[in-house]
């Protein structure tokens, strides 16, 4: 008999070493090296391993529309690229208590109740928490079968036998394989588990969920193949002090990455955003300095959302910078702006800086918007209601132009905005709006348009 081999296998990057270190050396990170037992296969050569295969031409090969089942949320199909694709493997992550569960077990309620039966792995519930559940978010129906287990090959008979129209799998930290000596949740269960899950969805064109714990640093704990192995990968993202929750898109092979989906957590469960843009400025404060409306972009969606700046005198020597939703570096970089072009000292103020409703924004087409909120909250004079602003800014004070603004402009036209301050060279084919499109090439006529010049 091959002896057995001990190795010390990294559980954050999978990292293999022959003995225990405090330190990986493959990531650096500490205290993560878990001992593991290498089990030697002995291949027999005489055996044929390979087997004859039928080519197919991609021409050949028929497409239907049957193909994407929906899953009851717009937002979630918009996510995934219209629907849940046959065969395919989907991984979500988020932190605790987000909502991943809940997110799933409504899905699989929509889906088991439009097309045939869902079966729903659970391997940190019993049926009878899961019932308590499904009873609050009002999923109870007879084609939604609950599987209490954590043996994979136990799932895995279960689902050829059943046939469903989708399994989800919540963990995969928490399922193992029998046929390995390694412990739960250890880097070669959760490779080999996803490996022979995605088998399972392959061979039987069944689409799998995997719902995937976080590490502290926010990316999906287990080897980073385990990401390269699926399909799609599905980041779920929020706030505890906020109702709304972000689905956002950084892997997929059926679709765009760059959609997200919308969603706000009531007493019942999940319910989508469909108008999100209504949502986020809805509570705006009338006649009150540094708010600014902004119209942005998440894919191929218009959002528009309030970002509020407050500017005031600093206590202590070193001014207070904190920024949430936006990012510290480029607010550092409008403040030199403002200090070098426009000569406002507010290098020497504390700076807040705050997107309402904690959405996240990250692209430079909040520059304009930014500094409209700073220098009103600076200045204490409030912007006016109907104007909405984007552009982006560089490093000499010009406005540059930005993508998709004809969608941003009906977009806020659409909830009465009737002033638009946009880059001059964005304002040629735009189409006609109630109000006014003013085109801009500085940040100086932006402040003598909205706020009466310096």
């Amino acid at each position: 008999m091959a002896k057995k081999k001990k190795r010390y296998i990294c559980q954050e990057c999978g990292y293999q070493a022959l003995k225990w270190s405090g330190r990986c050396s493959g990531c650096n990170t500490w205290n993560t090296l878990v001992e593991e037992i290498v089990d030697p296969k002995v291949v027999k050569t005489n055996k044929k391993l390979s087997k004859k295969v039928n080519l197919q031409s991609i021409d050949n090969i028929k497409i239907e529309l049957e193909d994407r089942k929906e899953t009851g949320f717009t937002e979630l199909d918009r996510v995934l690229g219209g629907g849940i694709v046959a065969g395919s493997l989907v991984l979500i992550g988020g932190d605790p208590g987000i909502g991943k569960s809940t997110l799933l077990l409504q899905a699989s309620y929509n889906i088991s109740e439009k097309y045939n039966s869902v079966l729903y792995v659970s391997g940190e519930e019993s049926e009878r928490q899961i019932r308590l559940r499904a009873e609050r978010l009002g999923t109870i129906t007879s084609n939604l079968f609950i599987l209490a287990e954590t043996n994979l090959l136990t799932i895995i008979d279960n689902a050829k036998e059943l046939k469903p129209d989708l399994v989800v799998i919540d963990s995969i930290q928490t399922i193992y394989n029998p046929q390995l000596d390694s412990a739960p949740g250890s880097v070669s269960q959760v490779r080999e588990s996803t490996n022979k899950l995605m088998n399972l969805a392959k061979k039987n064109e069944i689409p799998i969920f995997i719902v995937g714990h976080v590490t502290k640093e926010g990316s999906i704990a287990g080897p980073r193949v385990l990401e390269h192995m699926v399909d799609t990968v599905l980041y779920f993202e929020g706030d505890r002090h906020h109702n709304y929750r972000i689905l956002r898109g950084v892997k997929n092979r059926f679709g765009s990455t760059n959609e997200i989906g919308i969603f706000e957590m009531v007493a019942g469960g999940l319910k989508e955003v469909l108008n999100p843009s209504e949502t986020f400025i809805g509570e705006r404060p009338k006649g009150v300095s540094g708010s600014a409306i902004i119209p942005c972009m998440e894919g191929s969606r218009p959002i528009l959302v309030e970002l509020q700046a407050l500017v005031s005198s600093a206590n202590y020597g070193n001014p207070s910078r904190m920024t949430t939703g936006v990012d510290n570096r480029r607010v550092s970089l409008i403040l030199a702006v403002l200090e070098k072009r426009l000569g406002l000292h507010i290098q020497g103020q504390d700076v807040y800086i705050n997107i309402a409703g904690g959405f996240q924004v990250d692209e430079p087409a909040i520059d304009l918007g930014l500094i409209a909120a700073i220098v009103s909250s600076f200045r204490d004079i409030p912007i006016p209601q109907e104007v909405a602003i984007l552009g982006e800014v560089g490093l000499s004070g010009e406005v540059r132009a930005v993508n998709q603004t004809e969608k941003r402009v009906k977009e806020a036209s659409k909830l009465g905005f009737t002033q638009f301050i946009i880059p001059r060279n964005n304002k040629g084919g735009l189409p006609k709006v109630e109000g006014k499109i003013n085109g801009i090439e500085s940040v100086k006529e932006m402040l003598d348009l909205i706020l009466g010049g310096e």
